[in-house]
């Protein structure tokens, strides 16, 4: 059999629509949706790798009688009169975690969720990005072209206009189909669920000690050489943030790294770490010479110490000989869970997060029922629909080793 056509496409059907930036402009886009009948697709692109924030520079909607909109949130950056025409319509979006946090800034926040990405999670297809997604389910190829390119660009050039206005052009097609899958083979109900938890998660809390996540951090191994990390971190995160740069644009990794394990004294010694001769790096060598120089000379008090032990189990890895009982308790439930999960066709991590299971089993309840294992559960935020999917096989399985005296 011949495999089936797949058509390019290269053109939004109405055309490219002009840019709004506007407020007039932005009323009539606003009135436009409000008449408009159905879900609303919904994308963002923002900067990532050229700007500090993650904000976005290019909103784009589409929604069947109204047509599809560009929206430049930079001349634009109040969107709430179009959150209101909105209320209570269904936003369909590919990969919502990555696109609510910047369309929240301008006051555009979905009551109601599909997300496409999500769904195809669920319904067990191998490759789950819209350009994949579009091409197997509808038959039809996005130009995918200028996903990584620089947004915070103005004017923006045509062809990015037209990648764009695309990317939500079939949207809502890729979601019916998609609802009717998950609604045929069982999952809509998890879908659902899931789709509202996305919705209804806070904000995720500031890390603690961020510098700590520096590539290649793991080869400084003193204390001097951490506070070297942490000195140039943070006047890099200083310089990024007040130039909107990228922190990788205004400094690399390694060049922090290869400083903390040189610390260098002189201008010339730091000029030496080839990263620091970059055109942006030059313009602060001063400045970075000075974050040197505090960090080999600050008192021994305030250098920084080495991470304790987090509120969480240590790495699995590390389990057979810390506890053996819990390594057998994780490997049993993890041989549970990726049954159910090639049962049910879905990733593992999706059926139940990685995460709750490492911790329900390094400290399972001392009752192991299933009432008991689904009160655990549901404190490790799992959903409604896995601890029912899960709970009866991991509660057997965690008593089973009891009952051998294996745990």
């Amino acid at each position: 059999m011949t495999e089936p056509e797949i058509q390019l496409l290269l053109e939004p059907r109405e055309g490219i629509p002009p840019v709004i930036e506007e407020a007039a402009a932005l009323a009539s886009v606003v009135e436009a949706f409000a008449r408009g009948a159905g879900p609303v697709a919904v994308d963002a692109e923002r900067a990532s790798g050229y700007r500090y924030s993650g904000r976005a520079y290019l909103v784009q909607l589409r929604r069947a009688g109204s047509g599809t909109a560009l929206i430049d949130p930079i001349a634009c950056p109040d969107l709430t009169a179009l959150d209101r025409a909105l209320d209570g319509a269904e936003v369909v979006l590919h990969a919502a975690n990555q696109d609510l946090p910047c369309l929240a800034e301008l006051g555009l926040r979905p009551r109601r969720l599909f997300d496409t990405e999500l769904a195809g999670r669920l319904l067990g297809y191998e490759r789950v990005g819209l350009g994949t997604m579009v091409e197997v389910v509808l038959g039809l190829r996005l130009e995918k072209g200028h996903s990584a390119a620089d947004w915070s660009a103005r004017p923006l050039p045509e062809d990015w206009l037209r990648y764009a206005a695309l990317d939500v052009e079939v949207l809502v097609e890729l979601r019916d189909v998609l609802h009717a899958e998950l609604g045929t083979s069982g999952k809509l109900e998890w879908a659902m669920e899931e789709f509202s938890a996305i919705l209804g998660a806070p904000a995720a809390a500031p890390r603690s000690d961020p510098w700590r996540r520096t590539s290649g951090i793991h080869r400084v191994r003193t204390l001097r050489g951490l506070a070297v990390v942490r000195e140039l971190w943070t006047l890099r995160d200083e310089i990024a943030r007040e130039a909107d740069l990228a922190p990788g644009r205004v400094l690399p990794d390694s060049a922090i790294v290869q400083a903390a394990l040189d610390q260098p004294r002189t201008t010339k010694a730091l000029t030496e770490i080839a990263p620091f001769t970059g055109r942006s790096a030059r313009r602060h060598l001063r400045d970075w010479l000075a974050a040197v120089t505090r960090a080999r000379t600050m008192p021994e008090a305030v250098l920084p110490q080495p991470v304790g032990p987090g509120d969480g189990p240590p790495p699995a890895n590390r389990w057979a000989d810390r506890d053996p009982a819990a390594a057998k308790r994780l490997a049993a439930a993890r041989t549970v869970v990726a049954a159910l999960a090639d049962e049910h066709r879905m990733p593992t991590e999706n059926l139940l997060q990685p995460d709750a299971v490492r911790r329900l089993t390094w400290e399972p309840p001392a009752d192991l029922s299933e009432s008991s294992v689904a009160a655990r559960l549901r404190e490790l935020g799992a959903r409604e629909w896995q601890i029912g999917l899960t709970v009866h096989p991991l509660a057997k399985a965690l008593e089973r080793l009891e009952i051998k005296g294996e745990v």
